[in-house]
């Protein structure tokens, strides 16, 4: 059955106005779902905030000059949403930061906290051998170290980099020794072979005068 423009337009207006209201709805959950993905961002930042300031509560034992904590992403899931497994870390991290650590004293310690339990490990080296450490604590989560042990780094940096600088500078002296000394051996060379070539000119000079005299005297 065929239908009329009344009709038609009718039927258009009541089409268009279902498809606006379910682009309406597909927007309003699209909008929803967002609001949802960054509210959840927003729950893990502060739980890792709370999580940071419980280890910073956390009194270091004497014999542990440094100390860092890494995490994975999966691990701060795993706790934010079983909250027996938060404490269980918390329990852990905190027996292994308060307990004496060997070789003692002074020494660095590195915490890593895993998805599971079995993953939970704890290494610590002496501040001897801090180059394990900091290698190991790059981007750590939570990582505090000496103050004292930062000052003594500071200044071996400094003393490697001036004698770096002063071994620099006696490979360069001799460098330089040979170049002024190259240079005046070319300059030596270059006067001596001048002085060979006016010497010669001077002969060959010499020679066409006594040969010309020798000319007039026959003529």
């Amino acid at each position: 059955m065929a239908i009329s423009g009344v009709g038609q337009n009718f039927y258009h207006n009541k089409v268009e106005t279902i498809k606006n209201l379910n682009d309406a709805e597909t927007f309003a959950l699209k909008k929803t779902a967002g609001t949802k993905e960054l509210s959840e961002a927003e729950e893990m930042e502060l739980f890792k905030k709370e999580f940071y300031a419980e280890l910073d509560r956390i009194p270091r034992d004497r014999t542990i000059a440094n100390v860092a904590v890494n995490i994975s992403e999966e691990a701060f899931k795993n706790m934010k949403d079983d909250p027996t497994y938060r404490e269980r870390m918390l329990a852990l991290i905190r027996r292994d930061m308060t307990g004496s650590v060997a070789p003692a004293p002074d020494c660095s310690l590195v915490i890593t906290v895993g998805a599971t339990a079995r993953d939970y490990r704890a290494d610590g080296w002496s501040v001897y051998n801090d180059s394990e450490f900091y290698a190991r604590s790059q981007g750590s989560f939570f990582k505090k170290t000496s103050e004292k042990k930062d000052r003594q780094q500071e200044l071996i940096k400094k003393y490697l980099k001036k004698r770096a600088q002063a071994k620099r500078q006696q490979q360069e002296l001799p460098n330089e020794k040979i170049a002024k000394a190259e240079q005046e051996r070319s300059r030596l060379a270059k006067a001596w072979s001048s002085k060979r070539q006016m010497a010669k000119a001077s002969n060959v000079y010499d020679e066409n005068v006594m040969t010309g005299n020798d000319l007039q005297r026959i003529f």
